[in-house]
């Protein structure tokens, strides 16, 4: 069958009237531009004089966003997702970080979320950022092939073992390792070390899945060269498709230091690629395993009556849909109630090392066109459902 969007009764059935009320507030407020933006810039400022604003934030944007401060408490709430069908992917959410004892420090921190995943049927994925474990200049320059220093190249050696070490444990406990895409200006030393893991960990099945941002002009042509790649060097590509995170500060250096905008003209451009891509996966299923993480109901209808028509299994192991955790709730669990297999992003970690995480969240809810009203939409909905 395929998933219905608008039953808000499958899409709300895990919030209680006072949990779906916060979030009409909240989706309210980031509706707002100027709200936002203002909201935003006072809890850096607090935040920066060290007030008292974890208790306001905690209450508030990472309980909608976020699983918990802590591994335990994003179990609980993953828990709560899996007795309506729908699994979690584990998402350290710590970020901003620059020194290599912090990025030392990281590496345990993701070995135990995978050995404790491993244990639990509901959390068949964790996320990495390579960012969370490298310098960003250092990628910088990697991405520009500059020469590096003999310390650098040191540096560099330590960031592949420790994102090895990672994909090493997570294919040793059968778990998949999502790398997620970062800016355009340091995506080549990404996309390497993406490939290299999947060379070494993809064969008998996607251990390690690289990023595929849409919104990039040139990205439908990379993920074809990258099938072509796997097919021809025998071993699986992890395709997650997704349209893009960092819009707005790729168009701003592109026109700052004066080079061709790497960004679609147009969403329709964008939304075309997108849903070429998810085509071109599912038409070769020998070659990939498909991770489909988006917000738009079209492109997920798409995937889904597409598997439907050519007798593709719901629940194929090769095939994930994918929301954010506090987002499109109506697709998520609608698909699940399908039986599809959908992972909700479950980032979780101390509050004030996930804020920019938050501002992120945030800030896309207010510019993505239309997002923020859908919410609401299906939310009044549904509490207008629950009074009849």
């Amino acid at each position: 069958m395929l998933p219905e969007f608008d039953n808000t009764e499958i899409a709300f059935q895990y919030r209680s009237d006072n949990e779906l009320k916060q979030a009409k507030f909240l989706f309210s407020s980031m509706g707002s531009p100027i709200l936002t933006k203002v909201g935003l810039t006072a809890t850096k400022l607090a935040l920066t004089l060290h007030l008292p604003v974890k208790g306001l934030i905690k209450n508030t944007i990472f309980r909608q966003f976020c699983g918990g401060e802590t591994m335990q408490e994003a179990s609980h709430t993953a828990s709560t997702l899996e007795k309506y069908g729908v699994k979690v992917i584990l998402d350290y959410g710590v970020e901003g970080k620059e020194s290599e004892a912090d990025f030392d420090k990281a590496v345990p921190e993701f070995i135990k979320a995978i050995e404790y995943a491993a244990t639990q049927k509901n959390i068949p994925f964790i996320s990495l950022k390579v960012t969370g474990f490298a310098r960003f200049a250092l990628l910088e320059k990697i991405h520009l092939n500059l020469q590096l220093t003999s310390s650098e190249q040191k540096q560099w050696t330590q960031v592949q073992k420790r994102i090895d070490d990672i994909c090493s444990c997570a294919a040793h406990n059968n778990i998949m390792v999502l790398i997620d895409a970062e800016e355009t200006w340091i995506s080549n030393p990404v996309s390497e070390l993406a490939d290299t893991m999947m060379q070494k960990y993809n064969y008998n099945r996607a251990i390690v899945f690289n990023t595929f941002q849409m919104y990039s002009h040139t990205t439908l042509q990379f993920l074809k060269d990258s099938m072509e790649k796997a097919k021809t060097q025998g071993y699986i590509l992890g395709a997650k498709l997704v349209r893009g995170a960092y819009m707005e500060k790729e168009r701003k250096r592109a026109i700052a230091m004066g080079y061709t905008d790497p960004i679609q003209p147009d969403k329709e451009s964008t939304d075309r690629e997108y849903d070429e891509a998810v085509l071109y996966c599912l038409q070769h299923p020998d070659h990939n395993w498909l991770f489909i993480g988006t917000h738009n109901e079209k492109s997920c209808l798409l995937a889904a009556t597409y598997m439907q028509e050519h007798n593709i299994h719901a629940n194929t192991e090769k095939i994930w849909f994918s929301q954010l955790y506090g987002m499109s709730d109506n697709i998520s669990f609608n698909l699940a109630h399908e039986k599809y297999n959908v992972a909700k992003y479950l980032p979780y970690g101390p509050v004030q090392d996930v804020i920019p995480y938050l501002m992120r969240r945030a800030e896309e809810n207010t510019s993505v066109a239309g997002q923020t009203g859908r919410e609401l939409s299906l939310i009044n909905k549904e509490l207008k459902r629950r009074k009849q």
